[in-house]
């Protein structure tokens, strides 16, 4: 199948697919005209990229499973172990994005939200470097 069929199957756009060539994630066959070729195998590889990149694990973590699902004696330890690091990432940012809102929160009940110009939020922001929780 062409790029365009590859991009349909996959669900993925054909411009992230010529990169994920580029940086060496697939290797389609190239025709003698030079197109792409993509074997079923290329397109299992787009759509397990596709659903690690939806959960948003970085390119360097896709190849590291990529190379472990490739890898018949892989060690299911090896998998669970990116999978939690990405977990944690995860957890942190959700504990930093709670933070936040927490904080524009209480920003907001404190703004009056009036014709008056004092402002909670515009001081908050202007005070740069001090704990807002």
């Amino acid at each position: 199948m062409n790029i365009k069929q590859a991009a349909q199957a996959s669900g993925l756009p054909a411009k992230t697919i010529r990169y994920y060539e580029d940086i060496g994630l697939i290797a389609p066959l190239r025709s003698a005209n030079g197109y792409r070729q993509f074997r079923d195998s290329d397109l299992h590889k787009l759509t397990f990229l596709g659903r690690a990149r939806s959960l948003g694990f970085s390119i360097g973590e896709c190849r590291d499973l990529l190379a472990l699902y490739e890898d018949r004696d892989r060690a299911s330890a090896d998998v669970k172990r990116i999978a939690r690091q990405h977990l944690d990432q995860i957890d942190a940012k959700i504990a930093e994005l709670q933070q936040m809102r927490a904080t524009l929160a209480r920003l907001t009940d404190a703004c009056a939200g009036d014709e008056r110009p004092d402002c909670p939020i515009l001081q908050d922001l202007a005070c740069a470097g001090t704990d807002t929780r």
